[in-house]
């Protein structure tokens, strides 16, 4: 009997050993790996997608005639919503504070309500097109009957002797996240962590947008979030672990505490003014991180702080935050406010573009915060604002040739109409005010006689 029962307690104890040692060090050594791999995969993802651009081009030149597009699946990439991006700005910032007149925004604003809707015709683009993206559902599509071959490869020839095709790569990249996006990610692979076990009704999200429950890993709850961290940008900057808390998706991030939306969780979060309320909350928080300012919250039309040029300053040295931009704005256009994303779109365009201060912002805002608008009318109007104020020693890729050249067209007529106007002007008073000087010396004339 002895024996037998020695036996049975050291097999309870082994037992209880390789439980701990499964719970304690296994699990998160797996937990760790898990989370190295998500890194590697985003820190090798520029090099992998180039690779593949590249092959793509070698499979159609050493192909048949007839060029085909890549048959890629929208498919989620786990942890890839968007890769940092590398532009080339100044050496230093400018320490001259740039002021932008009332009158000057308002001109900028005149010029973007301008946009004239053309007709679905005048939208409609033939994927032969220079600059075609078929991840890009922003513009009318029609596939001709016969491709010109000849043309075709030209343009393959052209792309290979500038940047224009590998900054048309990158665009395309980009493009199948945001078009996934837009249409509800419908090849969206719903990964649950190995070590989660959530029950079915259970809402992580609007829980805590309700102040039910903290975020994890960090604890804090959502009213904490805006009373503690408002103004407190050491913490806002430094800390990575909250943003999808203060703006969850349908896909999933480098937090692997937390939980990404669901159709239902969507649905109870609309109908719910206090979950509405408190995201609204968050986003003034970080419109302020960022140097900006919500001043009508009917329309979502945004403006410069007070403190716009330090946390300009930060914006262009922390290029990570191009990353959470864009999933603020993948989560007002899911959670409610996609109103709101047009006046932030175009804040930025302005302020890379026009007034030029937010250089290491500019490439995402092209490829990333455009494209995250859901209304198809605002985003043409956007683009098309961007290509007008784009500068011209670089190609334009984010929009297809044929548009470009129609918005060239009509900038050059309203061009030539108001120099016209202006002249016409001139010489009317020109004229006028001779004829008053004949007046005066016919005048002069008959009271010398």
């Amino acid at each position: 009997m002895r024996p037998e029962s020695g036996l049975r307690r050291l097999r309870r104890r082994v037992g209880v050993i390789t439980s701990w040692f499964v719970r304690d060090t296994l699990c998160p050594a797996v937990s760790w790996l898990w989370r190295r791999a998500l890194f590697l995969r985003r820190l090798l993802a520029p090099l992998i997608r180039y690779l593949r651009s590249a092959s793509d081009r070698e499979e159609e030149r050493s192909g048949p005639d007839e060029p085909q597009l890549p048959d890629r699946q929208v498919l989620c990439e786990a942890g890839l919503p968007e890769r940092p991006e590398e532009g080339q700005g100044p050496e230093g910032q400018r320490e001259a504070e740039v002021r932008v007149p009332e009158e000057e925004q308002e001109q900028v604003e005149e010029e973007e309500e301008e946009d004239e809707e053309c007709d679905s015709e005048e939208h409609r683009v033939d994927i032969t097109d220079d600059f075609y993206c078929g991840y890009d559902s922003t513009w009318e599509t029609e596939e001709p009957e016969e491709r010109p071959a000849a043309s075709s490869q030209n343009r393959l020839q052209s792309w290979t002797q500038d940047m224009s095709s590998y900054k048309f790569s990158r665009f395309e990249n980009a493009a199948r996240d945001m078009h996934n996006y837009r249409h509800g990610y419908p090849s969206q692979i719903r990964l649950h962590r190995w070590n989660q076990n959530m029950a079915s009704d259970d809402n992580p999200n609007l829980e805590f947008y309700l102040g039910n429950k903290p975020s994890l890993p960090d604890g804090i709850y959502i009213q904490d979030f805006h009373s503690k961290w408002f103004g407190n940008y050491n913490k806002l900057e430094y800390v990575h672990t909250f943003i999808q808390w203060l703006f969850p998706l349908q896909e999933p991030g480098m937090n692997h505490d937390a939980s990404i939306l669901t159709k239902e969780e969507i649905e109870d979060f609309l109908r719910n003014d206090t979950a509405k309320e408190n995201l609204l909350k968050s986003y003034e928080l970080m419109l302020d991180f960022y140097g900006i300012e919500l001043c009508d919250k009917n329309t979502g039309k945004v403006k410069r702080a007070s403190n716009w040029k330090d946390r300009f300053q930060n914006l262009n040295n922390h290029t990570h935050n191009n990353l959470r931009i864009t999933r603020i704005l993948k989560c007002l256009g899911t959670l409610g406010f996609p109103h709101y994303q047009a006046p932030l779109v175009h804040f930025f365009l302005r302020e890379t573009l026009v007034h030029g201060e937010l250089p290491q912002v500019k490439d995402s805002v092209l490829n990333y915060f455009v494209f995250a608008v859901l209304d198809k009318k605002q985003r043409r109007n956007l683009i098309r604002f961007a290509y007008l104020k784009y500068d011209r020693k670089d190609e334009f890729v984010w929009c297809p040739r044929k548009i470009q050249m129609m918005w060239s067209e009509r900038s050059a007529s309203k061009s030539q109409e108001r120099v016209e106007g202006e002249n016409d002007g001139y010489e009317l008073k020109s004229e006028y005010l001779n004829q008053d000087n004949v007046h005066e010396v016919q005048d002069e004339g008959n009271s010398v006689h």
